[in-house]
């Protein structure tokens, strides 16, 4: 080490060195000698980690308020964590993005998988919202912005700091604008020939998920004169996408009338209001009303957050997961489609897949899958972390 300023963290005999220099991110809290020098760094603190022998691992930001206590940033023990450090993650994420989109609506850093831990930063254009989900990074945000509009030259930058994984890490939630002048409207977005109406600064995480690109894809694929049930909708997502590609009819349903209200703007902005209709309520009472009023559906479409975030919700998660496939599949035309989305990291494909099976065969249905679809390629998996692979999307022929 050139400098020597950094504190020193140290595996015990139990950390998995070996996993770290195979490319692992996460030091957990029993992996490291918790000695009082330890327990006193404070959180977003940049370290030298080394394991058990003293032999260095490479730079780390170290929380020692989280079950994640250290975060590998740089192998390279002489790296220095400033905006030409961030610049240059950032610039390697945006090339990625540039080879794949001819405009500038996606997923900009991906976390872990774009070797910025705790971050993500998604693009609406001029416009970028960071969450910081790691105490480094809100550390450094100042340093993460400067560098964000040194590569992109976006003149708009909000943080958004919110949500559980800030919880996990004991930092506050606050929204903020940090470069720029906070829209005063929601913001067009172009995606599979839909536009999309995000709201940067009172939507749902960063506006739009632009993580079922490809599943928005397929499901307009199915759509054309189709009659489309999109239940969990948010702001349209599969809905709008099913009318750009011909659908006869959508009905959006969502407990959020805010979100209802874009989606309606969305379909204006495309003149398609009136083969768009809107249904604010509870999905699974909703779903059942339906089936009471004898609808059917070509095409219905199921998204709905994340029913089991963590290891100890799996059980419930799969349940709800089952129960939307039971009450969906009954609104489904003979021959018809349904799709069941998943974006909870601790329900994984085969779970998820076997509870909505189970669903549509407790419905007195049978099903086919035609199609697996997962998070887009602005969401890069990192194979050393299931938790980036949250996104399934399986869709069944009944």
């Amino acid at each position: 080490m050139t400098d020597t300023t950094f504190p020193t963290v140290r595996l015990n005999p139990k950390g998995d060195a070996r996993a770290i220099r195979h490319g692992f991110p996460w030091v957990y809290a029993n992996e490291v000698v918790m000695d009082r020098r330890t327990k006193g760094i404070k959180a977003g603190t940049i370290a030298l980690l080394e394991d058990a022998d003293r032999r260095p691992l490479g730079m780390v930001a170290v929380n020692p308020q989280s079950k994640i206590i250290c975060r590998m940033l740089d192998r390279d023990e002489d790296a220095v964590i400033d905006q030409a450090w961030f610049a240059a993650k950032i610039t390697r994420a945006l090339a990625h993005r540039d080879r794949m989109f001819d405009q500038p609506f996606y997923r900009l850093v991906h976390a872990e998988a774009d070797g910025l831990p705790g971050v993500v930063i998604d693009r609406f254009g001029d416009t970028a919202v960071v969450q910081p989900n790691a105490a480094y990074a809100d550390v450094n945000i100042e340093a993460l912005v400067a560098a964000l509009i040194e590569v992109t030259g976006v003149s708009t930058v909000v943080m958004n700091g919110t949500g559980r994984a800030r919880t996990l890490e004991g930092l506050d939630e606050r929204t903020d604008v940090m470069v720029g002048t906070a829209p005063t409207s929601a913001i067009p977005v172009q995606m599979n020939g839909t536009t999309y109406m995000a709201d940067v600064i009172g939507g749902q995480k960063t506006g739009l998920f632009f993580d079922q690109r490809p599943n928005h894809a397929f499901a307009a694929s199915l759509s054309k004169g189709a009659r489309v049930l999109d239940v969990f909708s948010h702001v349209g997502g599969f809905g709008l996408a099913a009318l750009a590609a011909g659908a006869g009819s959508v009905l959006a349903v969502d407990g959020s009338q805010p979100a209802l209200d874009l989606a309606e703007q969305g379909a204006a902005a495309m003149g398609v209001s009136d083969k768009f209709a809107v249904r604010k309520g509870d999905a699974f009472d909703t779903l059942t009303k339906l089936a009471e009023e004898g609808e059917v559906f070509d095409v219905v479409i199921c998204d709905p957050p994340a029913f089991a975030p963590s290891k100890k919700t799996a059980e419930a998660g799969l349940r709800a997961y089952e129960r939307v496939a039971r009450l969906a599949a009954p609104l489904v035309a003979d021959g018809g489609y349904l799709g069941l989305c998943s974006c909870s990291h601790a329900a994984d494909l085969t779970k998820f897949r076997n509870a909505s099976s189970r669903g549509i065969g407790r419905a007195g249905r049978r099903g086919q899958i035609i199609y697996t679809g997962f998070a887009g390629p602005d969401h890069p998996l990192m194979p050393h972390l299931a938790e980036t692979g949250y996104l399934k999307s399986v869709f069944f022929r009944l």
